[in-house]
């Protein structure tokens, strides 16, 4: 009796101030509908009426709903259905593999793009300086924090650091204190710091998407830096990824597999390859070592999945919507058999879809 529980979006929207509903959209009855594709469509039927000057949400799942209006007016760019559009709060994913597409919805030199982090459990950082990509790490909220190293935190004999204790450059498990009840609860986040006076941060993946399975140690910030290379160098536009291993077999060593569902396809599929590679050696010893003369890893492979894959694995998960990311890193081929049967019955005409298929590799060591 007088509890409920739900999602926190929900929560917050049922609970804003009166005068929220006079600049904001849209009305509450839509913005609490269950059904994300209800949502969608309604959503969307409000807003481009609306004179909308800020948006915020998750950067990937506010790409469905901007294209979804583009779609629904005719209109080429955001700019021309919200004219007076200029500032997106995102969060829950990383922007940059992002920030590209973005730029090409909305072409407008007044548009400007601040981070914010915050969960269920808390709001912890902000971005201050719209010149940096780190953000102000909230000190004064309630919250007590501590920081396992990274490297520690599998070991079962870890020591957490106080912010007293952190270092630059180094990868951070997020602990978390806080005045709501939590008590030393593990966020599944890690970080970053970029400063220490200010105390800034950066996110840098979760502690449990990842892939060491040959001892590589690729975090996801890892796989985002090089992914946006790839893209950049052959003009590719991804709109979701995720990669597992492939395991060594008799003489067979291990690799990557990659799958990505593009928006546009790169010009150069083995350059692609080659350039993720190359970067992802670049930004990660650990993983270079491996791949040295393919000592332990083999290139990887790169599959293009129909468009609509991921979008459907959601919908059978029960997860569409902006409360639910995509797991981009992950330790076992679960995920990946999950995404390649989808794109299998896609592509044979089981689910609708207008995209075809590929797989790029490398010959290049």
């Amino acid at each position: 009796k007088n509890s409920y529980y739900g999602d926190l979006s929900a929560i917050l929207i049922d609970n804003l101030p009166f005068w929220a509903d006079l600049i904001k959209t849209p009305p509450q009855e839509i913005a609490l509908l269950e059904k994300w594709e209800e949502k969608l469509e309604k959503l969307s039927s409000v807003t481009v009426s609306e004179n909308v000057t800020s948006i915020a949400g998750v950067p990937s799942w506010m790409l469905v709903l901007l294209r979804y209006i583009l779609e629904k007016t005719g209109k080429k760019t955001i700019p021309e259905v919200w004219p007076n559009l200029e500032l997106f709060i995102h969060g829950g994913v990383s922007f940059r593999p992002y920030r590209d597409q973005y730029l090409q919805l909305i072409p407008s030199e007044k548009m400007h793009y601040m981070e914010a982090y915050n969960a269920s459990e808390g709001f912890f950082a902000i971005q201050d300086d719209p010149l940096r990509d780190d953000m102000l790490l909230m000190l004064d909220y309630g919250i007590f924090y501590e920081f396992i190293p990274l490297d520690q935190l599998n070991s079962g004999n870890w020591k957490a650091c106080s912010i007293g204790e952190v270092e630059t450059g180094k990868n951070y498990a997020l602990v978390i204190t806080t005045s709501g009840g939590l008590w030393r609860y593990l966020i599944g986040d890690t970080v970053q710091f970029t400063s220490l006076y200010p105390h800034k941060i950066k996110i840098t993946g979760r502690t449990k998407l990842y892939l060491n399975v040959f001892g590589e140690e690729v975090i996801l910030e890892n796989a985002e830096k090089a992914l946006e290379v790839a893209c950049r160098e052959t003009g590719a536009v991804f709109t979701e990824f995720t990669a597992g291993p492939v395991y060594m077999e008799g003489n067979k060593r291990g690799r990557h597999e990659w799958l990505i569902e593009f928006e546009n396809p790169p010009a150069d599929g083995e350059l692609f390859v080659r350039v993720l590679d190359k970067t992802l050696q670049a930004v990660n010893s650990d993983y270079e070592a491996k791949r040295y003369h393919d000592i332990t890893l083999e290139p990887p492979i790169i599959r293009h999945v129909a468009k609509g894959t991921f979008y459907e694995w959601m919908k059978q998960k029960g997860r569409l919507g902006g409360q639910n990311k995509v797991p981009r890193l992950w330790n076992d081929r679960k995920y990946i058999e999950e995404l390649t049967d989808i794109h299998r019955k896609i592509s044979s005409g089981g689910f609708t879809s207008d995209a075809t298929s590929s797989a790029f590799t490398s010959q290049e060591n």
